[in-house]
């Protein structure tokens, strides 16, 4: 009962923002929540939570008994740049990216 999204393209300080507004919540709760916050990352969050929900009823799970156990987002490495700056010198460019994994579980009814 878990789904990974791996390279996606924004900072993983950014990401767990909304993360940690929707860990614990109920499955419903949670997406509903995503869906009126202002953030770029709430879309991809929420995507990931939907596809961790019908990997549990494909298992055989309730999908309304379904809480969200733990988001984690790491850093999936970043893309180096070089911009020019005064003297000749260069000044790097880091484009973070995140990795996320969403675990649910079924509380019983």
């Amino acid at each position: 009962m878990k789904a990974e999204l791996i390279g996606y393209d924004q900072s993983p300080r950014k990401v767990r923002l909304v993360t940690d507004l929707v860990k614990g919540k109920k499955v419903a709760a949670a997406l509903a929540e995503l869906t009126f916050l202002n953030k770029r990352a709430s879309l991809p969050v929420a995507k990931l939570i939907k596809s961790a929900t019908a990997n549990a009823v494909q298992g055989g799970a309730k999908a309304e008994n379904l809480r969200i156990a733990n988001i984690t987002v790491d850093s999936a490495g970043m893309l180096k740049r070089f911009r020019a700056r005064a003297f000749g010198r260069g000044a790097t460019i880091r484009h973070r990216k995140s990795r996320m994994v969403v675990t649910l579980t079924e509380e019983k009814a």
